[in-house]
């Protein structure tokens, strides 16, 4: 494996890779990643599905798949995470904040996420996150382009400014088609919710079935203008 040596610029080369893999496979991406990073690269995953994670696993068997417990997910999605975690050649990692639902309702109130949407994504996951990530210099995501057009142009590979790291989206080309045509041909894991009328699934307070015609992202924070929680964007 070419490991990231320090006199590498990992911003550079993100940028660099961003180009140069343009229009590579989603394997070949997380071949490079495996390769450059070795075991300081690692997969997030929401455990919508495990498509990223399959992919992962296939360059880097056993590779970390890090996982955000906010305490406020379905149970579908922790039953997907055990499922994941039994089957798959990965290794998960559960994140958790570090205030429980209890402590923080202690501290701001109840429901935070109804008041302080924004507030209650940072304390349970950009802030879980950041430290957990704090071993690796890239992380992989399932974000696609067709998601939402907030996420219209995200690179396959880039420079994450906030968490200070590599930013590997693999398949950030892909349609929901080529998710459906990949979870098919290798049958792999998918939250039972996405059979369900959630076309993305995040926190059970604030995440609803889409209506035909919506993007895949409008079920979450339905009736709100913020659309991301703070990981992405």
């Amino acid at each position: 494996m070419t490991a990231l040596t320090e006199t590498d610029d990992p911003r550079a080369l993100a940028e660099r890779a961003g180009i140069e893999l343009e229009d590579s496979s989603a394997l070949e991406i997380l071949t490079w990643a495996a390769d450059t990073f070795g075991a300081k690269f690692c997969v997030t995953s929401s455990m919508e599905d495990a498509v990223v994670a399959h992919l992962a696993s296939r360059a880097m068997p056993g590779v970390d798949v890090v996982f955000l417990d906010t305490g406020y997910h379905f149970p579908e999605t922790i039953g997907t995470r055990d499922a994941v975690d039994a089957v798959m050649d990965v290794n998960v990692i559960t994140l958790t904040p570090r205030q429980s639902v209890a402590e923080q309702d202690a501290q701001y109130g109840p429901k935070l996420h109804d008041r302080d949407p924004d507030l209650c994504c940072a304390l349970r996951k950009v802030a879980p996150l950041k430290e957990g990530l704090t071993g690796y210099e890239a992380y992989a995501t399932g974000l696609r382009r067709d998601d939402s057009p907030t996420r219209a142009n995200t690179p396959v590979v880039g420079w994450d400014a906030k968490q200070q790291k590599v930013k590997v989206s693999p398949i950030a080309r892909w349609t929901r088609d080529d998710v459906d045509a990949y979870v098919a041909e290798h049958g792999v894991l998918t939250n039972p919710l996405l059979m369900d009328g959630y076309a993305s699934v995040g926190c059970a307070p604030c995440t609803r079935r889409v209506l035909e015609g919506e993007d895949a992202r409008a079920g979450r924070w339905a009736g709100r203008s913020k659309t991301e929680c703070g990981l992405h964007g």
